[in-house]
């Protein structure tokens, strides 16, 4: 494949603050694909069959969280002394709000796209990417859109969809790489699905989940997640029924917003009831802007925004989320998920092609998706692998391409940095407290896996930590260490694109919000303070807040 432009013009030495590095080509890695007997891989989630086949089950050792805390790097250790003063100095939260603030428009470093704002804006490359990356990159995009069919079929590398499934392609649930929204109908449920999750009833369960090697645990029939499309021949397993309660809150001035609280259940049920302890939580398609440089944060910079014990007593206690590296079978900082249960962008995709589409990957080797033993037709049907072409239906080089593909779409340059209201807004957020969560900037690894992605300033606005958001927000599920009320704060980079990439304005897990205001004022727990100070604004500062976030 070669590149349609023909030169790229050299890139102006940095001034002093900006984070760059020379770049060189990486080669993708090949993990040897890992296989599982289906005896163990019909006891836990598809998920966890990866670790297990690892072998790690029965070699762990009952390690506590602060012993695995404990294990993480704690400072910089890709920093020389004079480097850490400097990325110390540059991440320093700002004071002043005259002006933007030095590279604050390049939110996602130099890699930041530049393009014209249209509904693509957040499906471009990153700027610094050599040609050789961008040719990787067009693979993956084109594994990304690629439509799977049922196993057997005449495309055999593009056999093995479910049997049960959400969607035949990751594009289909990550619309235009933004994100999803709510149904509007009976067949519009793709980018958004129902988890599925119980409490551990076993000491087989209870390890699993101590030794984070479930996320959670899966209903017994149903599996971790509601897939309401089946292969022919096959019954689908629901359809998702949400209905919503309007209720009224008043702010301080007077102006009535309108918030839609919803409820969930399942219509057709086709094996059964659920387990009476099986809870539903819907969860909408994030997007998937600058997964890769959230993946390039240094852990010491996330542990150290860490405050579980709220030692300094702002009502804001983030904790660090764990999580397992199916492909190394290492503990890991959770970044991704909206529990934070996945440690890299790889585990983040194996897991989605295992229980979205219901697609094997050498890390999640489940030839039949989310299929339980229970569901015997769904077990007897034909997989995909074609062993010439690897061990699993998605082998490693399949794997590889979507999760560089991932990790490498653009974060989208700023819009009106400068503009008075967004400048006075940014103030707001300032001031309410918004950023003891929404961590404004980062300087990223030295030691990053992909050289494009190394010692970059960054600004996602968020800890990536796990915050109570309060009981208006709980869905009662435990996903790895995250209880039912916590959320992993999302970083805001690219929100202002929604309306324009995904025709909407639908926020937070489960779209109820139906706009910013909305959003924010579903904020509760740890955020009430921030809440309540918003309720508490004048129109023209909350509109300057909206502004702030809409040039994002």
């Amino acid at each position: 494949m070669v590149s349609s432009t023909p030169h790229r013009p050299t890139r102006p030495e940095p001034e002093e603050t900006e984070m760059t590095v020379d770049r060189q080509v990486p080669e993708l890695s090949v993990i040897p694909a890992q296989q599982i007997g289906a005896p163990a891989a019909q006891k836990l989630p598809p998920a966890v069959c990866g670790i297990l086949a690892l072998g790690l089950v029965m070699s762990l050792v009952g390690s506590t969280m602060a012993d695995d805390l404990a294990g993480l790097p704690h400072t910089r250790d890709d920093l020389s002394g004079k480097d850490r003063k400097r990325v110390e100095r540059v991440v320093e939260p700002t004071t002043t709000f005259e002006a933007a603030e030095k590279f604050e428009a390049k939110q996602g470093g130099a890699g930041t796209s530049t393009k014209m704002v249209n509904r693509d804006s957040l499906s471009h490359f990153n700027a610094n990417l050599t040609f050789k990356e961008e040719e990787t990159f067009k693979l993956g995009n084109a594994l990304f859109r690629k439509l799977w069919v049922s196993s057997p079929s005449s495309t055999l590398a593009s056999d093995g969809l479910g049997p049960l499934f959400n969607a035949r392609a990751c594009q289909s649930c990550h619309i235009k790489d933004g994100r999803g929204h709510p149904p509007e109908g009976a067949a519009d449920a793709t980018s958004m699905f129902l988890r599925l999750a119980r409490p551990a009833r076993t000491d087989e369960e209870r390890h699993a989940l101590e030794s984070y090697l479930a996320a959670s645990l899966p209903d017994p029939v149903y599996g971790g997640q509601m897939q309401d499309l089946a292969v022919p021949g096959l019954k689908s397993e629901g359809r998702m029924v949400i209905d919503y309660e309007e209720q009224l809150v008043s702010l301080d001035d007077g102006t009535v917003v309108s918030l839609r609280k919803p409820s969930y259940s399942v219509a057709d049920l086709g094996y059964g009831p659920l387990d009476p302890e099986t809870t539903l939580s819907a969860r909408m398609t994030p997007p998937m802007t600058g997964m890769g440089l959230i993946e390039a944060i240094h852990p010491a910079d996330i542990l150290v925004h860490a405050d579980p014990d709220d030692r300094d007593g702002d009502g804001v206690s983030g904790r660090v989320a764990l999580a397992r590296d199916p492909a190394t079978g290492d503990i890991a900082i959770g970044r991704f998920g909206w529990k934070a249960q996945n440690a890299t962008v790889r585990q983040q995709s194996s897991t989605a092609f295992a229980g979205d589409i219901g697609i094997s990957t050498p890390d999640v080797p489940a030839g039949h998706g989310d299929c339980m033993p229970s569901q015997t037709e769904c077990m007897e049907l034909p997989v995909g692998i074609q062993l010439d072409l690897g061990d699993s239906e998605a082998p490693d080089p399949v794997l590889e391409l979507v999760t560089f593909y991932s990790q490498n779409l653009a974060v989208p340059a700023r819009r009106g940095v400068d503009d008075a209201q967004v400048l006075a807004g940014k103030q707001v957020f300032y001031s309410l407290g918004c950023t003891s969560c929404h961590v404004p900037k980062y300087v990223t690894s030295r030691k990053a896996a992909n050289p494009a992605h190394r010692f970059q300033l960054i600004w996602p606005y968020s800890d990536f930590l796990l915050h109570d958001m309060g009981e208006g927000l709980a869905d009662g599920q435990q996903v790895g260490i995250a209880d039912g009320t916590e959320w992993r704060t999302p970083p805001l980079w690219g929100t202002g694109l929604t309306e324009i990439v995904n025709d909407h304005t639908f926020f937070l897990h489960d779209g109820r919000a139906r706009n910013l205001t909305e959003a924010i004022l579903w904020h509760g727990g740890e955020a009430q303070n921030a809440r309540d100070g918003f309720a508490g604004l004048e129109q023209a500062d909350r509109d300057a807040l909206v502004a702030f976030l809409n040039s994002l």
